[in-house]
């Protein structure tokens, strides 16, 4: 799954649960599969970060990774 569409059915998922309209079974699952996509969401984040990097030159002409914060 893609994080775009992780993020968008979680989206759906709070706006479900928000309206107080669901029954408590549905909502349960919904809960669920909602701290499921979180993780996943999260997961997807912390594995981005850890690949933006960039490369630069140090002073001596050599290229240097540097992590971008």
């Amino acid at each position: 799954m893609k994080f775009e569409d992780a993020l968008k059915t979680l989206e759906d998922i709070v706006e479900k649960l928000e309206s107080g309209s669901l029954e408590l079974e549905e909502s349960i699952r919904l809960f669920e599969q909602g701290v499921k996509l979180s993780l996943y969401c999260q997961q997807q984040l912390q594995q981005a970060e850890g690949k933006i990097q960039r490369l630069v030159k140090n002073l001596n002409g050599e290229l240097e990774l540097l992590d971008l914060e």
